[in-house]
């Protein structure tokens, strides 16, 4: 059974800094590409960081780019999502997804290209 187990959410002053964890019980997890998606209230889920099978790629949403870094360890089966200079427009609840892809330098920012979804970690950032 694929699990995702996203942990490292909690809250933060503006400004600050986080770090994300998604331990993943995938049998191939270098097979698989991996993304970052949040949901804040009242709006849809949307794309906020995906990484390549190998971690040669990144790729971020507009609204994170030069402050949130997705990094990946094959070795440990787990991503992670460094936050900084947090916004209160960060505040979401945040999921990590996997992607098994062929393809080992293609990423995807499409919620409809993942095959599993984490449970979500909260972020919480107020003034």
């Amino acid at each position: 059974q694929v699990q995702l187990v996203e942990s490292g959410g909690g809250s933060v002053q503006t400004g600050g800094s986080l770090k994300l964890s998604c331990a993943a019980s995938l049998r191939t997890f270098s097979g698989n590409a991996m993304g970052w998606f949040r949901q804040a209230p009242g709006k849809e889920r949307e794309f906020v960081a995906c990484i390549t099978r190998g971690g040669d790629r990144t790729v971020y949403a507009d609204s994170v780019q030069g402050r949130f870094a997705i990094s990946r360890d094959n070795a440990k089966n787990t991503v992670y999502l460094q936050m900084n200079s947090l916004k209160s427009e960060d505040t979401a609840v945040y999921y990590c997804a996997a992607k098994f892809t062929v393809y080992p330098s293609r990423s995807y920012s499409r919620e409809v290209e993942y095959d599993f979804w984490g449970q979500g970690t909260q972020v919480i950032v107020s003034s």
